[in-house]
């Protein structure tokens, strides 16, 4: 069964960074692509991020210079490395696969 857990959220101070993380399992984690979405409250969700099974990442202009997507292939985990976070990405951040969701976990940045 395919598992993903998101780990790494928290309340921050606007300008601060958190690192999110996604361990995966029940899956060859080396040829999947994985990804990452946001749901702020009243939003539809969003991609944020994404990264293909041979590393190459794409961003949403919103986060682009600010958030960095990663893969550590060894521990069967992504990440998301996000800096100088604003109030605006306050949202639950959802990793993917192309077959299954996580179950989310809560960013609050504060002003």
């Amino acid at each position: 069964q395919v598992q993903l857990a998101e780990s790494g959220g928290g309340l921050v101070q606007a300008g601060g960074s958190l690192r999110l993380s996604c361990a995966v399992s029940g899956i060859a984690f080396s040829i999947v692509g994985m990804a990452w979405y946001r749901q702020a409250p009243g939003k539809q969700r969003e991609l944020v991020a994404s990264i293909t099974s041979g590393g190459v990442t794409n961003y949403a202009d919103s986060v682009k210079g600010r958030f960095t997507i990663s893969r550590e292939y060894a521990k069967n985990t992504a990440y998301l490395q996000m800096n100088n976070l604003r109030p605006e990405d306050t949202a639950v951040y959802y990793c993917k696969i192309p077959t299954s969701w996580g179950q989310g976990t809560q960013v609050t940045v504060s002003s």
